[in-house]
């Protein structure tokens, strides 16, 4: 099931209407619903926020499209209000941040494996591992300070243990540059690929930069931080493999394609009828947006929207667990590194990331301070120790 987005039109951008209590719809459940209806909200929060970010850098250099891109920026800070308040009340900032570690995970290892780039492949593992990592930092911190288990969350789907060491993540900033992506050679795949995970690394990076100061624990306080730094990092790697020298309407157009691309996907996936009919009803809207900036594409441009979107959407990203898929990239790539705009094995690691990562660690690394002696078991760490679990190896 696909979409052909030069015959679907969707709605028109002036029938896109809200009113406050449409903004603000019954939110999903935490631990009633299925996993991957919070990891679509969470991605599709992340997809929207993207949306405005470039909206406005764009309108900042071009004044000839400021008032067409309010009025469709308008639409779209309501779409993202309306996404983002499908949260939960009771959903914590350190459960959200569970949610934020698997769509990171699932959401990359899906990208990895249907991106025909077999460079960009392995970027998305690189940062893939990194993440894998920060969920198992994050479910520590849960188990020590709240006593819960972070699999009541991710529901089976993600492995719980570590990846690629956080410590060993930070780089100096010549090595998280990559290759890009040739504009007029990639697979339209790899575009909606960067783009898409481009916005949730930034949208994470984000939200931990927001949370992070609200905890009272001295070692909750430094992770968050730590991991922050991370993220930045991320979003640097992920926003230099597209192509620089695309069109300000070139990646107008592609977010537009993006945006239907993913609603399409959380739609066809989505197991809770009430969020469905949300997603169907925004992939209307972003049809809408498409075709208006192919308009504008076509009148400022003089260009073919055609020489940039495919006609047809490629398969959307699989909300299902790669638990298979995550656990051969782990064994096989966990001790790559990174050496300018290459993966490099260990023994290739660059010389100034080592020394910054030295400078950045010479008081103690938080990620593995919340993690000494932690392994994930059903139910927690006090559930092992009152011999009500198991230790798990995987």
């Amino acid at each position: 099931m696909t979409i052909d987005i030069f015959k679907e039109r969707g709605i028109s951008l002036e029938k896109q209407e809200f009113d406050w209590r449409d903004l603000v719809r019954v939110p999903y459940s935490k631990l009633d619903d299925d996993a991957f209806t919070r990891v679509r909200v969470i991605l599709m929060n992340g997809i929207e926020s993207e949306a405005l970010r470039f909206s406005h850098a764009c309108a900042r250099v071009n004044k000839p499209l400021q008032l067409q891109l309010a009025r469709v920026r308008r639409v779209e800070q309501h779409q993202q209000t309306l996404v983002n308040w499908l949260n939960p009340p009771d959903q914590n900032v350190l459960e959200t941040t569970i949610g934020f570690e698997q769509v990171a995970i699932e959401v990359t290892a899906s990208v990895a494996m249907h991106e025909p780039d077999p460079y960009l492949k392995q970027v998305y593992h690189f940062g893939m591992l990194e993440d894998f990592d920060h969920l198992y930092r994050y479910a520590a911190l849960m188990d020590r300070l709240e006593g819960k288990d972070a699999n009541a969350l991710t529901q089976c789907y993600t492995d719980i243990r570590a990846g690629r060491p956080t410590l060993v993540e930070h780089r100096a900033p010549e090595d998280d540059l990559r290759e890009p992506y040739d504009r007029a050679k990639a697979a339209p795949i790899s575009k909606l690929n960067a783009l898409t995970i481009m916005a949730g690394e930034h949208q994470t990076h984000d939200y931990y930069m927001t949370v992070g100061p609200t905890f009272a624990d001295p070692v909750a306080r430094q992770l968050y931080a730590e991991i922050a730094s991370i993220e930045e990092q991320h979003v640097t790697q992920y926003e230099s493999i597209i192509d620089p020298y695309e069109t300000w309407l070139e990646k107008w157009l592609l977010h537009e394609a993006a945006e239907v691309y993913n609603y399409f996907g959380c739609y066809s996936q989505e197991s809770n009828p009430r969020i469905r009919d949300i997603w169907e009803r925004f992939v209307q809207y972003e049809l809408g947006h498409l075709h208006y900036v192919m308009d504008l594409f076509k009148t400022v441009e003089k260009r073919d929207p055609e020489e940039v979107l495919p006609a047809t959407l490629p398969t959307p990203v699989k909300y299902a667990s790669h638990r298979t898929y995550v656990r051969k990239i782990l064994n096989q790539e966990v001790d790559l590194r990174a050496n300018g705009t290459q993966i490099v094995p260990l023994k290739d690691d660059s010389p100034a990331s080592i020394a910054y990562r030295d400078r950045m660690n010479a008081t103690g690394s938080p990620s593995q301070t919340v993690a000494a002696g932690y392994t994930w078991a059903p139910g927690g760490e006090l559930a092992m120790r009152n011999g009500k679990a198991k230790e798990v190896q995987p």
